[in-house]
C-alpha cells in the first residue's frame, strides 16, 4: 500500500489545530502518516502537539512564514504522496482513500477536490470551492498564462516527486506567504491534474459573512493582486531554471482580476463605477470572455452581473459585486 502524508503547517492556531489533526488521524486509509510542522508558534500549540505523542510526527522550527514551513515539510517527506492540510481546516474520513483511487489509476501530479466552506466556528455555510473544474492538461494552459481553477491549499494532494521539482521556493523578503500558490500552479508544469467532483473536507473562512466581498483568509483584497504578480514572477524563474519552461511575463486569472474589480467598484460612487468599467476593465472582461475553463452560460451570467455595477442604485450594484466575489453571498439564507 502506498504511503501518504498529511502535512499540517501550523502557526498560532491552537484553537483549531486539534480538529485538523483529529481529522487527519481519522482517515480510513491505513497507510496515512500525520506530520505537523510548527512554525515557531507562541501560543499553546506545542502542548496540543505533545498530547498526541507518537501518533503525530511533530517538527518544530523557528518562525519563518508559510513558504519556509512548506520547504521544511517537503524536505522531510518520505512518502510518495502528500496532502497539505491547513491547521484550521479538516478532511473527511474517506478523503485519502478516494484520492488514492485516482492516483492509482493514472500518472497524476496532483489530485484536487472540493472543500465545503465553514464559518469560523466550523459550521457549514452551504457553499463550496472551487465552482469550476479544470481540464487534465492544466500545464498547457498554464504555459499560456492561464491560472486554472483550484481549491485552497487543503483541497490538494500531490505526488511528492512533482512537488520537489518546484520546491524549495525562496523564503526571503516579502515572500513569506503564498506557498500554496507555488504548489498548486507549479506542479501543473510537472504532470496532469485530476479532479474529484465532491467535497472531501472543510475550508474554514474567518470573518467573511455574506455581506462582504472578502473571502480569502490570507490577504487583504487590495494586497492580493500585488502578491500574485510577485509570486508569478518567482514561479517564472523556477520554471525556467529547473524545468526549462518559459512562462509568459503576465498571467490570466479571473480570481486575481476579481479582486481588482471589487476594490475598484464596491461601494464606489456612481461616477467611479462607470469610469472604471469604461477605462480600466479590459483585463477583467478578458478573463471572463476568453476564460478556457468556463461554459458560455457562466460567462454570460458573470457579464450580466458585472454590468449591474453600472446601475445608479448602489444597493443593487454592491449586491452584484458581493455575489461575484464571495461564494457565501450565493447561499440560501433561512428566513430571507
Amino acid at each position: 500500500m502506498k504511503q501518504v502524508t498529511i502535512a499540517i503547517c501550523n502557526y498560532n492556531y491552537e484553537r483549531y489545530l486539534a480538529a485538523a489533526i483529529d481529522s487527519a488521524l481519522a482517515q480510513d486509509y491505513p497507510a496515512t502518516t500525520v506530520m505537523v510542522v510548527d512554525d515557531g508558534s507562541t501560543d499553546g500549540s506545542r502542548a496540543i502537539l505533545d498530547s498526541y505523542g507518537d501518533r503525530v510526527l511533530a517538527l518544530y522550527k523557528r518562525n519563518g512564514g508559510q513558504v519556509s514551513a512548506y520547504n521544511h515539510a517537503i524536505a522531510s517527506l518520505n512518502s510518495e504522496y502528500v496532502i497539505f492540510l491547513d491547521s484550521d481546516d479538516v478532511l473527511y474520513p474517506s478523503a485519502v482513500s478516494e484520492i488514492m483511487r485516482l492516483f492509482d489509476g493514472g500518472p497524476w501530479a496532483k489530485v484536487q477536490f472540493r472543500l465545503d466552506v465553514m464559518d469560523s466556528e466550523g459550521a457549514l455555510t452551504g457553499a463550496y470551492v472551487p465552482n469550476s473544474e479544470p481540464p487534465h492538461d492544466c500545464g498547457r494552459l498554464l504555459r499560456s498564462g492561464w491560472l486554472y481553477p483550484s481549491p485552497p491549499a487543503s483541497g490538494n494532494a500531490y505526488r511528492v516527486s512533482a512537488l520537489k521539482q518546484i520546491f524549495p521556493v525562496p523564503e526571503e523578503g516579502v515572500n513569506r506567504y503564498g506557498a500554496d500558490f507555488y504548489a498548486i500552479y507549479g506542479v501543473a508544469l510537472a504532470g496532469p491534474i485530476a479532479t474529484i467532483s465532491k467535497s472531501l473536507g472543510g475550508y474554514r473562512v474567518h470573518n467573511a459573512g455574506s455581506e462582504t466581498v472578502a473571502f480569502a483568509n490570507s490577504e487583504q483584497l487590495t494586497k492580493a493582486p500585488r502578491a500574485f504578480n510577485m509570486r508569478w514572477a518567482i514561479l517564472r524563474n523556477i520554471a525556467k531554471d529547473r524545468l526549462e519552461v518559459e512562462l509568459p511575463a503576465t498571467f490570466l486569472d479571473f480570481s486575481h482580476e476579481k479582486a481588482t474589480f471589487c476594490s475598484s467598484v464596491y461601494r464606489a460612487t456612481f461616477f467611479r463605477r462607470w469610469h472604471w468599467m469604461l477605462l480600466d476593465s479590459g483585463s477583467y472582461l478578458h478573463t471572463i470572455i476568453a476564460n478556457p475553463f468556463w461554459s458560455l452560460k457562466k460567462k454570460l451570467g458573470t457579464l450580466v452581473l458585472s454590468s449591474l455595477c453600472l446601475v445608479p442604485y448602489s444597493p443593487l450594484s454592491d449586491f452584484a459585486v458581493r455575489y461575484i466575489a464571495n461564494p457565501l453571498a450565493r447561499r440560501r439564507v433561512p428566513g430571507r
